[in-house]
Parts: C-alpha cells; sequence; structure tokens
C-alpha cells in the first residue's frame, strides 16, 4: 500500500488531536464548544487554520478580535501571539496545519 491513511475523531465535545506529525507537516483537528478556547500562544511554524463548521474567534498579536466562518483559511505566520477562542453557539471544528513541522522550523 503507497497510501497512508489518517482519520479524525468526528464528536461535539471539545477535541484537541494531533493527527499527522511527519518531516513534512504537523496536523492538528480541533473542536471548541461555546465558551472554549486554547491558551494563548505563539505560532511555532507557519501556521493555516481551516475552518470546517462555526465561527471563530481569533487574536493576533495586539489586533483587534476578528470572527473568522466556515469555508475561511486563516494564514499566521511564524512566532505570532495568538489567542482562538468559540463564543458562538455552534460548535467550532478547524484544521491547523503547521509547515514545515514545528520541530524543524528554525533549528527547533
Amino acid at each position: 500500500m503507497i497510501e497512508k491513511i489518517y482519520e479524525f475523531k468526528q464528536q461535539n465535545e471539545k477535541l484537541v488531536e494531533k493527527i499527522i506529525d511527519d518531516d513534512n507537516l504537523a496536523l492538528n483537528h480541533m473542536i471548541l464548544v461555546k465558551g472554549t478556547g486554547l491558551p494563548e500562544h505563539y505560532s511555532n511554524s507557519n501556521v493555516y487554520m481551516i475552518i470546517i463548521k462555526g465561527i471563530m474567534s481569533l487574536q493576533l498579536g495586539e489586533q483587534e478580535v476578528q470572527s473568522y466562518k466556515e469555508g475561511q483559511i486563516i494564514n499566521i505566520p511564524y512566532n505570532t501571539k495568538m489567542r482562538v477562542n468559540n463564543h458562538d453557539e455552534e460548535v467550532l471544528e478547524f484544521f491547523v496545519v503547521k509547515a514545515p513541522n514545528p520541530k524543524y522550523f528554525g533549528g527547533k
């Protein structure tokens, strides 16, 4: 078999799961219910957030919080301070693509 198959969970509860962590990239799948979010942190690679469902409240650096919706892809540069939350009733589901994999970015 040439291809590799990866699976991700489908649920309506908070979830942070690492799906792929290889030399090429890191891929995470996240689900946030209303009132939940990720701790403030700095991007550790070039990051793409692909919103599958819901509305993401995202603050980058010292900017005002912005809202992003299903079907949008947000590109966040390396070493950007970020805060991700779900303030909406609908469940927020998104994928985080980090390329290159953070363990290879900048010699880390």
